[in-house]
């Protein structure tokens, strides 16, 4: 990503023979104007701003300068120099800015005039994606600065250019993954390098959360530790990390170093000004339950975001607009590219082939050409997944649609930031999903545009990353008692449990790694080695899924997209790794069902709040996927469900969770019939609304909620991490619990519709179908859970007495499995 907007760059424009398009007010009154009901709820002017020069700091070489004038900059803004300054007097640094605030110059300017001025020093530049590493590559490359010779060093490296690589290249540019794989376990090959590293450059640190941040912050101890061993400098090349807007970006880039960091937050550049729609998709007719008995189950669904995301991106590519519509899944990316194309060309003949879709999975060759085709404007729409969230410099864009809340606020921002890039207006538009989230969001205005972005979350101390990665430190050198305080808080612990599992062997000279072979880590928490999508006919592999979601994705009957081609699995070989289909296309979509068993194993801190308890804590969550729906592809309706025979997968997290009296239900006026689908409600609102106090989405979170739990003896709802160990989410939550149930209980009563809908306490991920669910009774647990929880109690810590000791009991398939 080379955001470097200068104080006087060239401006970009629009192109060469690039037809003009509308300005964003008027394409956004197009737009509304195609249902006869309005459906946006909220337009929000954000202001064009002018930007703050600085002088050059005096250190930069001229050389340099002038390379960086012939590109257009001719000074950097205030916060660039501000935080180059800090980095080259030697201080760790996070430059915390808006999308395209240049931060890429802010790193680029200390770390080049150091390999200019010391002709053997070398910078190493991580980036979370392939994209933005090649990205990278290309502005540094473009300066053609002498003896830099910097060069792309990951997974699609040739293994010819390695060596060279290794032994010639100043500024490398990889990736955590290769770092941890690569780099790391062959340290003795690059001590050179690391010998006279002097600068380390981490971009999009914000997005290093959860357990892949946590695995992160501990690859980055290592990198430090090999640093030491081979380095020059007593203390060890200096970070500069950049992220996009973020609370207490300071806080988030230490704990993911280990290093103080001073944080640069006060964007000095222009922007352009940006007009920001929220759109909820209208309601559609509810079916008449006499067509189908299962369209009872089906009343008041709102039209699809993917279709109007699709039909949106349709019209903004007729009318000559570059858009990029942000997609939240990989099947989502490619119905909304399938389903745009499909209508432009049945408007104009050819004219979808301007629209593709991008997402990762994809092998590398696709990747590179959708990239080119991008850049040199061949195509005009793309819907994507947030692999282009960060990624290559989309300059020249006019629009960007964002299919569904993308998670958290820094994540919209910086998708929405995609557009207007060159200094002209731009056009964001946020199209709500059938979500208790996205509903609260665009009839909340206040919470996304009067809040500040969350904080990054990671848990380094997490004892199922803690432990691995001392596995694999061991594995590149003894460890001592030294490297135990570099990795931190659990590292002794950690320790002695690889010691006691056979793992490391203690020696007066430190604990050694007793295998032949590495330990397997994955740093992204994802599950599993990836699955390989296979046509059985012809062998091509098609693309691959995360080892996590293959259960759910690639199940022997689910139906699987490639670019806009239809497959359907036929085998799932979870041993090797393969799903072998066919092409074929149903007019049916399939859905993953599955049940879940947890049992609560110890209690960390608790609030005791009368007839209500809240706690977090330790549990132990059995999952299965057991069977799958067919979908009628036009009308939702459910033609059939069919059992899967896949194994159980087990994990112990942290959740959070909370307990009513049977009492205080009671009084509340909630039926005894009516606790399970009143709690079961409450759940999936409450999940779904987690990911406005948290770094985080649905998909990372699950839940449990019984009218009976064996462990807690109450009525009780659990939310709980979907990741070993937990991620840091469930303590969120915990913090944060009087203001997320509020949420949650608003985000209930304020919908439109009666008996509950997917705007609310329909869960898109239920395990049991959406049933059984009570909106009603869903507020009034609600409205006892806030009425007695203080939202300034401090937690207590759990005496004897409540150490969970039941926590061997395992309890039954609880009612919202896995909401």
């Amino acid at each position: 990503m080379q955001d470097v907007t200068p104080a006087a760059a060239v401006p970009a424009g629009h192109g060469p023979g690039r037809a003009p398009t509308a300005a964003p007010a008027e394409l956004l009154r197009q737009l509304r104007g195609r249902h006869g009901v309005d459906p946006v709820t909220h337009v929000e002017r954000v202001p064009a701003r002018a930007g703050t020069p600085a002088p050059w700091p005096e250190w930069v070489p001229e050389e340099l300068r002038a390379a960086l004038g012939r590109r257009g900059v001719v000074a950097p803004w205030r916060h660039q120099a501000e935080a180059a300054d800090l980095a080259y007097a030697g201080r760790h640094v996070v430059v915390a800015t808006g999308t395209a605030s240049g931060k890429s110059l802010a790193y680029q300017l200390p770390a080049l005039a150091a390999l200019l001025a010391d002709p053997r020093a070398t910078a190493l530049y991580l980036a979370p994606t392939k994209a933005l590493a090649a990205d990278q590559l290309r502005a540094v490359a473009g300066l053609e600065l002498d003896g830099v010779r910097p060069a792309c060093y990951d997974g699609d490296t040739p293994r010819a250019e390695r060596d060279w690589i290794r032994q010639h290249s100043r500024f490398v540019l990889t990736n955590p993954d290769m770092l941890h794989h690569g780099i790391l376990p062959g340290h003795a090959h690059w001590s050179g390098f690391l010998r006279r590293l002097a600068y380390v450059v981490v971009d999009e640190c914000h997005t290093y959360r959860g357990v892949f941040g946590s695995h992160v912050a501990h690859v980055l101890r290592r990198l430090r530790r090999q640093c030491a061993k081979y380095g020059r400098t007593p203390g060890g090349p200096t970070f500069v990390l950049a992220s996009a807007t973020s609370g207490d970006p300071a806080t988030a880039a230490g704990r993911l170093t280990g290093l103080p960091v001073t944080a640069v937050t006060e964007d000095a550049s222009p922007r352009g000004g940006v007009t920001f729609a929220l759109w909820e998709p209208p309601l559609l007719p509810a079916p008449s339950a006499s067509a189908s008995p299962e369209a009872a189950d089906l009343t008041q669904v709102r039209r699809s975001a993917l279709r109007e995301t699709a039909d949106l991106l349709a019209d903004a590519v007729a009318a000559g607009v570059r858009t990029l519509a942000f997609v939240r899944s990989r099947k989502g990316a490619e119905v909304v590219a399938t389903t745009a194309r499909r209508a432009l060309d049945e408007a104009v003949p050819g004219l979808g082939e301007r629209v593709a879709a991008y997402r990762a999975g994809y092998l590398r060759e696709e990747r590179r050409e959708l990239e080119r085709a991008l850049l040199h404007g061949d195509l005009l729409g793309l819907a994507s997944t947030n692999a282009l969230e960060l990624g290559v410099d989309l300059v020249g864009l006019d629009a960007v649609l964002v299919c569904g809340w993308p998670g958290t606020r820094a994540s919209l921002w910086q998708q929405a930031g995609r557009a207007g890039r060159s200094g002209d207006e731009a056009l964001a538009v946020l199209v709500a999903r059938d979500d208790p989230l996205d509903t609260y969001l665009v009839h909340h205005p206040e919470a996304l545009f009067g809040r500040p972005v969350e904080a990054t979350v990671l848990d380094p101390a997490n004892p199922y990353v803690l432990a691995p990665q001392l596995a694999c430190a061991a594995a590149e050198a003894p460890l001592t008692p030294p490297d135990l305080e570099l990795f931190g808080e659990g590292a002794k612990e950690a320790v002695d449990d690889l010691v006691a599992a056979g793992a490391l062997r203690q020696r007066p000279t430190g604990w050694y790694w007793r295998h032949r072979e590495r330990p397997e880590v994955d740093l992204r928490g994802e599950g599993g080695a990836p699955v390989c999508v296979v046509e059985a006919s012809t062998g091509r592999l098609l693309g691959t899924v995360d080892g996590g979601s293959a259960h759910f994705l690639v199940h022997p009957g689910a139906v699987y997209l490639h670019q806009g081609v239809s497959y359907v699995v036929d085998q799932l070989d979870l041993a090797d790794g393969c799903a072998l289909v066919h092409a074929e296309e149903p007019d049916w979509s399939t859905h993953a069902r599955d049940v879940t068993s947890l049992s609560v194993v110890s209690v960390r801190s608790y609030v005791d709040a009368g007839p209500v308890g809240l706690f977090l804590g330790e549990v132990d969550v059995t999952s299965q996927v057991v069977s799958y729906q067919r979908r009628r592809i036009a009308s939702g309706e459910v033609i059939d469900t069919r059992p899967l025979d896949l194994p159980a997968r087990e994990l112990r997290t942290v959740a959070v969770w909370f307990t009513l009296s049977p009492q205080s239900l009671a009084l509340a006026g909630v039926d005894p019939a009516d606790v399970p689908g009143a709690l079961h409600a409450a759940e999936h609102a409450a999940i779904g609304l987690l990911p406005l106090m948290a770094t985080c989405d649905r998909w990372d979170i699950g839940g449990l909620s019984t009218a009976l739990h064996p462990d807690t003896e109450s009525p009780t709802v659990f939310v709980y991490d979907g990741h070993p160990g937990g991620a840091g989410f469930a303590e969120r939550a915990y913090r944060t619990a009087a203001e997320w149930l509020r949420a949650t209980r608003d985000a209930i009563a304020e919908c439109g519709c009666e008996a509950g809908c997917p705007s609310c306490v329909q869960s898109p991920k239920c395990g049991n179908g959406n049933n059984p669910l009570s909106k009603p009774g869903a507020v009034r647990v609600l409205d006892v859970v806030l009425a007695n929880l203080p939202s300034d109690r401090p937690p207590q810590q759990p005496g004897p007495a409540d150490a969970a000791d039941a926590g061997g009991v395992s309890a039954p398939a609880g009612v919202g499995g896995n909401g």
